[in-house]
């Protein structure tokens, strides 16, 4: 086998790949403190066309070249928005009739391999800080949460890690 070159990988433009068709599955990032997490859930998003990132509270924002560190340049291809808060753009979601589902560890949560989105609804997946995770009064407003099973001591991932586990998993069922 012969690996890929860069001209094999056919890539698109930002200008194309903005005008491409995306999932419908919006990120969000409810105080991300680490910039270099910031920057790889950019890159996963570009990756796997999701539709925006909404970051929220203390998660920073393009540009920095902190984030363009692990980004690439996908800070410039995926478009985001910025909230205060998580709460204001949780209700902005809720108000465009997203499906809110929070990747964390709850009672009564729901395995990411037995989740199965419908291809005809929009929804959110909400990612949060790396120490304590999505907020409880964001969990509250969530439709679902689903979790990602862990065999391990720790049950415990990275964000961009668990991020990237999840936005694959919506992608093999909506768009693969």
């Amino acid at each position: 086998m012969e690996k890929k070159t860069i001209w094999d990988l056919d890539r698109v433009s930002v200008e194309g790949f903005k005008r491409s068709a995306k999932m419908k599955l919006t990120v969000v990032l409810d105080n991300v403190r680490s910039l270099n997490n910031i920057g790889a859930i950019f890159r996963t998003c570009d990756a796997f066309a999701v539709e925006r990132i909404m970051l929220c509270g203390i998660s920073a924002t393009p540009p920095s070249p902190e984030i363009h560190k692990t980004a690439l340049g996908a800070e410039d291809s995926v478009d985001w928005e910025y909230f205060d808060t998580a709460d204001e753009c949780v209700a902005r979601l809720k108000e465009e009739g997203v499906t809110l589902c929070a990747l964390e560890q709850v009672k009564g949560s729901v395995g990411l391999h037995d989740f199965e989105p419908n291809p005809s609804c929009r929804y959110a997946l909400v990612l949060g800080h790396e120490v304590n995770g999505v907020a409880q009064e964001i969990v509250d407003r969530c439709d679902v949460c689903l979790e990602i099973p862990q065999r391990g001591t720790k049950h415990s991932l990275n964000v961009s890690v668990s991020g990237g586990i999840a936005i694959w998993h919506f992608f093999s069922k909506l768009m693969a």
